[in-house]
């Protein structure tokens, strides 16, 4: 379409005008363009479309140009960027932000301000890359360089640096240019408009960051420090919002290491305020966040756990978040939008009281026990984990997995609700993040005390789980392992084939060489309990005569890798095992690399190991088992009975029992 057919709302012209050779007349043509745009979204995507942008952008880069029509430009771009979504994309598509980011250093205040406010708007819609701020290494230290110049500019720059912050590099390169020197003045500013995008700046600084948090931490204005700046915006004089944006502030500093939990600007004022913001007269924004923020702020901290449980009746609170309707007055839309409004934000309300309850519940048998006595609690979590809404069923599993740490529960409740059913389904079709969570809580499910175990042998969870193993997802490996590992401890001859089928020695023996710790010791602790129960039946014997030399091969190369204690502790204890069969031992009597290591154990730094080495050696020469006499000549031939009687010096009290009872097997 030809500029000069085109027609705005009734305005033939003032388009046209822009592109006159008279130059009179752009200035108040942009004025109009401003006027006509104001408030009404159609009007501005009609605009855009007539090529107004590239014409202003060039309006902009001319260094001849008026100051007042560059103002205006600028002024027309930050309205148009406050349309839609695509007209936000249209703004970079024409490449506005380059232009922005380099005229933020021209010397008018007034203009610098305009480019600033279109700024604003471009980032806090998430349309746009964060990065670009972060490519050209002047925009960062000349945006905190001229932060100070007025309240547009404090506004802005706060706001644009809070939405430009998303990772712990951008956290680092922020910090490293003295961010937190420059914002800590607008702590203090009487501008609530100031004040609350710095908040959201410092909280997103801090956030799982301890070098940039210890930074906030020893920071110091006027001589005072920044977490009693953010305690002093604790005081319920101030708006809601930023007494929620202050206790979100500590609470990450804290969370990053950079305060102590005892610490009572966490403990008695953090804490106090985001319970407080949880409270039915509070609206569903701040309860949600509050909840959310406090779920986080607690959630490895026993003793924040406990303070918070006895806390304005907490766990009560949190019962009304999964009863919580809200009411036709609270909801905006109609019709069926409305009741999609409702569930989204009931939804929210379930979400956050399910993982409150997941911190609360995390380490205390006590409050877990209050926990359950919630009423319909568990009947809430069982249809959380069929909810539509993944972050509804994160929380919601998260929750189960917290309650499931307990041994009470595991044998009454999970077991009255069959939660393991949902719990099975929602592992076979789940999104990582929650399959990770789901195959935790399997994993104290499938322990021997709990009454769940059996029922989920039989829905074929041997399956699900060795697939689990196969995962590039270090977390879902360790869970599948682990899991299985629970399902053979003191298992019957039968489960351990069936485990020890489905997996296979292949795979097996891929996960012994896994570069995982986490995986490698739950490998080792399966492989530790499908060889025992030697007084039930021929277990041990059974399965090495099957694998015995992988098996011996497995444990060499781990014995002489470069491995942790607890790795090579475990790996000695499945000698031992071995060394307990009634055949089995011979695949270590045989092998004299294999006993020259005990050997070597026996005598190592590190008594844990010493203990492991020597319990073996007292199951390979038991006195009272087919064969004793001529092991006991061979390892005594070797040395071994005199470095046991050297170890009759010892100081642990463990290591002098096994060693004396492996002598009293000499004959």
């Amino acid at each position: 379409m030809l500029l000069a057919d085109m027609e705005v709302d009734g305005n033939p012209g003032f388009v046209d005008s822009l592109f006159t050779t008279e130059t009179q007349q752009w200035l108040p043509s942009v004025r109009q363009i401003k006027n006509a745009s104001i408030g009404n979204n159609k009007q501005k995507t009609s605009m855009m479309k007539c090529g107004i942008v590239p014409r202003l952008l060039q309006f902009m880069i001319d260094e001849t140009s008026d100051i007042e029509l560059r103002i205006e430009s600028a002024v027309v771009l930050g309205s148009f960027a406050k349309g839609t979504k695509a007209d936000i994309e249209m703004l970079l598509d024409y490449g506005c932000l380059s232009v922005l980011l380099k005229d933020i250093s021209h010397p008018n205040l007034k203009y610098v301000e305009a480019c600033l406010r279109c700024l604003r708007t471009i980032f806090t819609s998430e349309v746009a890359s964060v990065d670009v701020i972060y490519q050209d290494l002047t925009i960062v230290p000349h945006m905190l360089s001229i932060i100070s110049k007025s309240s547009c500019t404090q506004e802005c720059i706060t706001n644009i640096l809070a939405n430009c912050c998303t990772s712990a590099l951008q956290q680092s390169v922020l910090c490293s240019n003295g961010i937190v020197s420059a914002l800590a003045p607008l702590l203090c500013s009487d501008i609530y408009r100031v004040q609350m995008p710095t908040l959201k700046c410092f909280s997103q600084l801090c956030y799982q960051n301890q070098h940039v948090s210890l930074n906030v931490a020893m920071a110091t204005h006027n001589g005072q420090s920044l977490p009693n700046m953010f305690v002093k915006l604790l005081a319920r004089d101030k708006p809601l919002e930023m007494q929620m944006a202050a206790a979100t502030c500590l609470a990450y500093i804290y969370r990053a290491g950079a305060l102590n939990a005892s610490d009572p600007m966490i403990s008695l004022k953090s804490l106090p305020t985001l319970v407080r913001m949880c409270k039915r007269d509070k609206d569903i924004t701040q309860r949600v966040k509050g909840a959310e923020t406090l779920a986080y702020l607690i959630e490895v901290d026993i003793e924040l756990q406990r303070i918070a449980a006895w806390s304005d009746h907490l766990i009560l609170t949190m019962a009304e978040y999964l009863r919580y309707v809200e009411s036709a007055e609270e909801t905006n839309g109609n019709g069926s939008n409305k009741k999609e409004v409702q569930q989204e934000v009931s939804g929210e309300m379930k979400q956050a009281a399910f993982r409150v309850f997941a911190s609360l519940g995390a380490n205390d048998e006590d409050i877990r026990k209050r926990i359950i006595e919630t009423e319909n609690l568990m009947d809430h979590l069982v249809v959380g984990l069929y909810d539509e809404s993944t972050k509804v069923q994160l929380s919601a599993v998260r929750c189960m997995h917290s309650l499931s740490r307990s041994v009470q529960q595991l044998r009454t409740s999970f077991s009255d609700h069959t939660v393991w059913k949902p719990l099975m389904k929602l592992l076979q079709n789940a999104s990582e993040e929650v399959l990770t969570v789901a195959s935790s809580t399997l994993c104290n499910l499938l322990l021997e005390f709990s009454p769940s175990k059996e029922p989920i042998l039989e829905s074929g969870a041997v399956e699900l789980l060795v697939n689990l193993t196969k995962k590039e997802n270090p977390a879902l490996r360790v869970n599948g392992i682990w899991a299985l590992m629970n399902m053979t401890f003191q298992a019957d001859h039968k489960i351990k084939t069936q485990i020890l089928n489905a997996l296979g020695t292949d795979q097996l023996f891929c996960l012994l060489s896994d570069s995982n710790v986490d995986v490698l010791m739950k490998t080792l602790g399966l492989l530790r309990n499908l060889l025992s129960n030697k007084s039930v039946s021929q277990d041990i014997d059974d399965i090495m005569r099957q694998h015995g030399n992988d098996i011996m091969q497995a444990v060499i190369l781990i014995l002489e890798g470069d491995h942790p204690i607890d790795v090579k502790e475990q790996t000695l204890c499945i000698l031992a095992n071995v060394a307990d069969g009634v055949n089995s031992k011979d695949f270590i009597m045989s092998n004299e690399d294999v006993l020259k290591k005990l050997m070597t154990y026996m005598i190592h730094a590190n008594v844990r190991l010493q203990i492991a080495a020597t319990f073996c050696i007292s199951n390979l020469i038991w006195s009272e088992e087919s064969g004793a006499f001529e092991r006991q000549a061979k390892l005594r031939e070797m040395g071994v009975q005199k470095l046991l009687q050297q170890l009759l010096s010892t100081n642990d009290t463990t290591l002098f029992d096994k060693v004396k009872t492996a002598l009293q097997q000499f004959t």
